[in-house]
C-alpha cells in the first residue's frame, strides 16, 4: 500500500513518530519517555540532567525519592520531545557506566504486539511439567 510507505518514509526522514513495528517504542501524549533503572541512589536529579541533555533538550525528569532515606528510587523517567534524542539516549546509555553503576536504559511504553523474536527461540519451546499427582 502506497500510503504505508509513505508513513515509513515521513517517520524515517522527519524522526517525530518513531517505529510503527509491534513491540518497537510508542510515543506518549506529549513526547518520548525513556525509563532508566539501576541509576546510584545518590545521584542528584542534576547529574542526571547533564548526562542525559547529551542526547538532546530534556523536556521533563522525573526522579522519584525514597522518603524514608531522601535517596533516588534508582530509576528515573525522562521525556524527550523528539524521538531521534530519545532513541540516541536509549542506545547510547544503556549498559554504560554512571557514577560506578551501569545504568540500564529502554522505553517507557512500547506498542501493542510482540517484538519479533528469533527462530532459535520459537524452536525451544517446553511442555508443562507433569503434576505431582500425576503417576
Amino acid at each position: 500500500n502506497c500510503n504505508q510507505y509513505q508513513a515509513v518514509v515521513s517517520t524515517q526522514s522527519t524522526g517525530l513518530e518513531g517505529e510503527t513495528r509491534p513491540g518497537g517504542p510508542q510515543k506518549s501524549i506529549e513526547g518520548w519517555i525513556i525509563f532508566v533503572t539501576n541509576v546510584h541512589i545518590e545521584a542528584t536529579e542534576n547529574d542526571i540532567f547533564d548526562k542525559f541533555s547529551e542526547y538532546g533538550e530534556i523536556k521533563n525528569l522525573h526522579a522519584n525519592l525514597d522518603r524514608r532515606t531522601g535517596y533516588l528510587k534508582g530509576y528515573v523517567c525522562i521525556e524527550y520531545e523528539q524521538y531521534n534524542e530519545a532513541r540516541q539516549a536509549v542506545e547510547q546509555a544503556n549498559n554504560e557506566d554512571f557514577l560506578g553503576q551501569e545504568l540500564k536504559v529502554d522505553w517507557a511504553f512500547v506498542r501493542p504486539g510482540k517484538k519479533p523474536t528469533s527462530s532459535k527461540r520459537k524452536e525451544r519451546r517446553r511442555g508443562r511439567s507433569p503434576s505431582p499427582d500425576s503417576d
